[in-house]
């Protein structure tokens, strides 16, 4: 049985997963010609990407209250790391699966047919698993507490962070 206190983490880490992802979505259509990435967790978020405090600040608090006003859509985003470990695991298995079933000599282009397949059918699966278990649009009582801005090996990045 999974602890209460490990569902609240869980939870937590859903609402700043989607908060993350609406943040880069909104920096994304202000901040032009810059290369975005973030990763969640139960204290907030980080956004890498060479882009003004204040930026990530505005579109941070843009993103939770439109979150709030129901835009779930925000949530989701095409670039989630989520989307490509569906695409890896449904490739695997389906290639792994077609190898061991064909008929010898065919073994190869079934792989391969069974990997595109499968490639195929995840972004819908890696939507749907972002919408179902990785995000929760749901932000209730969330709010942004800091932004604060760092360098790591050259790079800069952004802590986002929330409280819940």
């Amino acid at each position: 049985m999974i602890e209460r206190s490990a569902l609240r983490s869980i939870g937590r880490v859903r609402v700043n997963h989607a908060l993350e992802h609406a943040c880069i979505t909104i920096l994304s259509g202000r901040v032009n010609n810059v290369v975005l990435r973030g990763r969640s967790n139960r204290h907030g978020f980080y956004v890498w990407g060479d882009v003004p405090t204040e930026a990530v600040e505005s579109a941070a608090a843009e993103a939770l209250q439109r979150l709030s006003n129901g835009e779930a859509e925000l949530a989701i985003h095409p670039f989630c790391g989520t989307n490509l470990a569906v695409s890896g695991l449904l490739a695997g298995t389906a290639s792994a699966i077609a190898l061991k079933s064909a008929r010898k000599g065919e073994g190869l282009p079934a792989s391969i047919l069974a990997a595109l397949l499968a490639l195929l059918a995840a972004q819908p699966i890696g939507f749907w698993t972002q919408r179902t278990l990785t995000t929760s649009s749901r932000v209730g009582h969330a709010r942004i507490v800091s932004v604060k801005r760092k360098r790591l090996l050259g790079q800069t990045l952004h802590f986002v962070s929330t409280s819940q």
